[in-house]
């Protein structure tokens, strides 16, 4: 069994001290470690997790995550489309619940045959973690020369791996709007290239621009290609879960999540995450059209939901309706000048006047780039 506080401490040491994750019973004295002596972020799910351990990667910390392996489906889409393209890796710490021969609970059976199968499948490199200290320390510098190749390294964790780690109390803290402006007007409906156009024109050096996947990081990229730009080309609805370990991690930096009504509705609980932690440096904006524009125009539910409430009532301090462009410019500034934890939603029109091209930058030329930009100007 390894020693919980010795081996965090050997993390800390390589610089492994932001964590994100979801609890399992077979990681539960690494994350009680996590939550008492680093930072460690609670995730609504796995992917989630992945995302924002990205985002703080992008600000310049090395990051892990925490997961059962029953929650590494769920992590699979951010892991191979946003980790693997962009070339952002991370640290995980996945359980082999299930494991053959071992009595467990049956909703385990099939992941634990398969979890290292799905590993090799994502090609993402992977070890058993030794119970022994001494060997787990030689694992964990392979793993980190891993990282510092820029590849993702996943250590499977049997059960009792760990010494047991008690959790210190805990002492939560409250993150309630506080100013909250529902739709009062007539919608002014314009293009999404007109909105990224309005942001492009008031943007400033600080801050940077993260942009959904689909036509609004394509749209993004025709109107200015800039350093301090990520256009998502994968990794759907993960973007406000990046731009929160970005912003969490880059504190001197403005961050603005440009999000879309599909992409959000399908990873929602993005907004619990972020309302309870509320950094005052990012702005989240969406882009509404009631469709799924960049696959042919087939409708969303987005008309059906109401966006504003739904991210005051999850602990966004300001939560605003926006009706037309000149608003979008004035809550814009307003969030500039009073930093709070900002959401805003405007709907747009559907469809776009001119196919947009694709970014002609690789993926991960995006994001080194950007890395460095952070660097900058942090």
């Amino acid at each position: 069994m390894i020693d919980t506080t010795e081996f965090g401490d050997l993390l800390k040491e390589k610089g492994f001290s932001f964590y994100s994750g979801v609890p399992c019973s077979f990681l539960k004295d690494l994350i009680n470690y996590a939550i008492n002596d680093c930072r460690y972020y609670m995730a609504a799910n796995e992917g989630d997790a992945v995302a924002i351990c990205s985002g703080a990667y992008l600000a310049g910390h090395k990051s892990v995550v925490l997961m059962q392996n029953s929650g590494l489906t769920n992590a699979v889409s951010p892991l191979t489309s946003l980790n693997f393209i962009f070339k952002i890796p991370v640290l995980g710490f996945v359980s082999l619940r299930g494991e053959t021969g071992i009595p467990d609970e049956p909703q385990h059976e099939l992941t634990g045959v398969t979890t290292t199968q799905q590993l090799d499948l994502m090609q993402v490199n992977w070890e058993y973690l030794s119970s022994d200290l001494n060997e787990a320390k030689n694992q964990l510098i392979r793993a980190d020369e891993y990282i510092s190749k820029k590849e993702t390294f996943f250590f499977v964790v049997k059960k009792d791996t760990f010494s047991k780690t008690l959790l210190r109390e805990q002492n939560l803290q409250y993150s309630a709007n506080i100013l909250v402006d529902p739709k009062k007007g007539v919608d002014e409906l314009p293009t999404r290239k007109e909105v990224l156009e309005k942001l492009c024109q008031i943007r400033d050096i600080k801050t940077l621009f993260l942009a959904t996947t689909g036509k609004t990081g394509r749209e993004l990229y025709d109107i200015e290609d800039s350093p301090n730009h990520l256009y998502m080309v994968g990794s759907m609805g993960c973007i406000s879960s990046l731009a929160m370990g970005v912003a969490e991690g880059a504190t001197n930096m403005d961050v603005v999540a440009i999000d879309g009504d599909g992409s959000l509705l399908m990873r929602l609980g993005a907004l619990t995450t972020i309302g309870y932690y509320h950094p005052s440096n990012l702005l989240h904006i969406l882009l509404d059209n009631n469709a799924h524009d960049s696959t042919g125009g087939q409708l969303t539910v987005s008309h059906n939901v109401d966006f504003v409430s739904l991210a005051a009532a999850s602990g966004y301090p300001v939560a605003k309706y926006i009706h037309h462009l000149d608003e979008l410019e004035k809550y814009y500034f307003e969030w500039k000048n009073n930093k709070r934890l900002t959401f805003l939603k405007i709907r747009i029109s559907k469809g776009s006047k001119t196919e947009p091209g694709r970014p002609g930058i690789k993926p991960w030329q995006v994001a080194e780039r950007l890395m460095k930009y952070i660097h900058e100007h942090n």
